[in-house]
Order: structure tokens, then sequence, then C-alpha cells
């Protein structure tokens, strides 16, 4: 029992799972208090204005919302434990029937952006490091920095647009609405990736530029070693552990922006049925939607530092 104990990275991951429940705690609670304090009545909403008080009446006993609100609380926390979201009150369909629909669209759109953004920055940040390394080719580095400092500052909902108006108005060449097929892609994904990935690159630059710095690889050199084996077997790793970090933080704020780019795109995803649930006050809906993006930020986030921790294990050390 006491081996456990003695591991320094066991110790880590168990502290890390612990938090994780307390957040998802945390996020199950203030999903249900902020999706309550919405002001209107969803049924009234779902119904139409002109429904009939009585079948208002039998429509939120059904949907438990005639209850107190601490015995809905706790009908929904239990349902969670059984996979039983709730009953979309503009549908009627099961909210978890619903999110099974919609989130592998999400999933994929999320996930190319996020291959390219990595086959885009990593080889970009490690080649502008070996160019600009001490000070050399000091006009390259400016216009990456330029073109890079210009790129993340654009938000992904103006280039969303931007894109749109550029491929639908000006040139239409390419769809700017659905997921039928592999060109549908382009531009959500353009939208969602060119600002991380421009960041990204600046990041790896930087901790390039560090690591090439190091008296290890001026070492390396002095020993002329091949230059594939200094940069990918003792620099590489090197330049990556922070990039790693920042790409996790990445990907978690990239799985909440497929809201906006998704509605902008008409992207059959959680995005589009989000907007469409606090449009509709479909209260069920949203908060299953609003858990599903919470949920996938606070895995990421674990699953991040368990890769952190394995690939820096002086990370768990420090932290005790």
């Amino acid at each position: 029992m006491a081996g456990w104990r003695d591991n320094p990275w066991t110790r880590f991951v168990a502290r890390r799972a612990v938090r994780l429940l307390v957040s998802l705690a945390v996020l199950v609670s203030s999903a249900f208090a902020l999706i309550h304090l919405i002001p209107g009545d969803p049924v009234r909403a779902a119904l139409g204005v002109t429904a009939p008080a009585d079948l208002v009446a039998a429509r939120r006993a059904q949907l438990g919302l005639d209850r107190p609100l601490y015995e809905q609380f706790w009908a929904y926390v239990s349902g969670l434990f059984r996979g039983d979201l709730g009953v979309s009150s503009a549908t009627g369909l099961p909210v978890a029937d619903v999110i099974g629909q919609r989130l592998p669209d999400t999933l994929a759109l999320a996930g190319a952006a996020f291959v390219v953004i990595l086959l885009v920055a990593v080889p970009l940040g490690v080649a502008m490091a070996v160019l600009t390394r001490g000070g050399r080719r000091r006009g390259a580095e400016l216009a990456f920095t330029g073109a890079t400092g210009v790129l993340v500052a654009v938000p992904e909902f103006l280039l969303a647009v931007g894109l749109v108006f550029a491929f639908a108005v000006t040139w239409p060449v390419l769809p700017v609405a659905g997921n039928a097929g592999a060109a549908a892609y382009l531009l959500p994904v353009a939208a969602l990736a060119v600002a991380p990935a421009a960041a990204l690159a600046r990041v790896i630059r930087v901790e390039g530029l560090a690591v090439l710095g190091q008296d290890y690889v001026r070492t390396a050199r002095a020993k002329r070693l091949p230059a594939r084996l200094i940069y990918l077997r003792h620099a590489l790793p090197n330049m990556l552990t922070a990039g790693l970090t920042i790409a996790g933080m990445m990907l978690t704020g990239m799985i909440a922006g497929t809201v906006l780019v998704e509605t902008i795109f008409a992207w059959p995803g959680l995005g589009t049925a989000f907007v469409d649930a606090i449009t509709q006050k479909d209260y069920s809906l949203a908060q299953g939607i609003v858990l599903v993006y919470g949920a996938a930020v606070l895995l990421v986030n674990f699953l991040v530092d368990l890769v952190l921790s394995k690939a820096d294990p002086r990370s768990t050390i420090r932290e005790g």
C-alpha cells in the first residue's frame, strides 16, 4: 500500500484525478444553476405563446420542471450516473441522443484543426529557431514575428466571416456551409487553426532559441555530430515541452471556439445545437452541451498534465 505513495508520478496522477473529480462536480452544479437562472419558460417557448395552459402544465410535469429546484438537481445528478441527460423540451428527444448525433462532427472539426496546427506550427517554429539562432537572418525574424503577430490578433469569428465573404461572395470556389465532403472542412478548419498555429510557432521558436543556446547543444556541434542528430534527438524534445503545454491549452480553447465557427459555417455539430438550444430556451439540451464542453476541457487538461509529467519528470518532483 505504501508503494504507490512512494512513487512521485503515482502521487501526481492521484492529485490530478482528485482535482478532475472536484472540477467535474463544480461544473455540474454551475451548469445546472446558470441554465436555470436564465429567465423565461422553456416549455412555453417550445409550445408557443398560444398553447393551452393545461398542455403547458402537463409538459412541465412530464419534464419535472414543476418540482422544487433541489429535487430537479438531485434527479439531474442521479440521471447523470445512468447516462441520462434529460429530455429536450423543444424536440422531445433524449438529450444524450442529440449530443451523440452532433458530437462526432464537432470532434472531427476540432481534431482536424488541431492536427493542422501541429503540422504547421512545429516545423515552422523549429525551422525559424534554427535559421535565426544567434541573431542570424534578422530580416526573416522580423517577417516571421510580424506576420504571426498579425495572425494571432485576428479573432477566429472575424477570420471565419472574412473567409465566407471571400469564398462565397467574391470567389465562390469552396463550400461555406455544411460538412459534405473534404472540401467543406477547409474553411472552418482554417478559421480555427490560423491564429493558434501562429501563436504556437512563436512559442516553439522562442523555446528553440533557448535550447539551441544550451551547453549540451554546443558540445554536440563541437563533436561534429550530424545536424539531423543534434536537432531531432537532442534539441527537439526539449523545444516541445513548453509547446505541448500551450498546444493543450489551445485545444481546450478550440473546443469552445467551435461554437462560433460552427454557427458561421452552419456546421452540424454541438456548437449550432447549443445556439439553437439557447434561442429556444431548451434548458435540458443547453445544459447537456455545456457539460460536454466543460468535461472535454477538463479531461484534455488532465491528459496534457499526464503527458507533460512523462515528458518532464521533474515537474512531478517539484510538486512533491
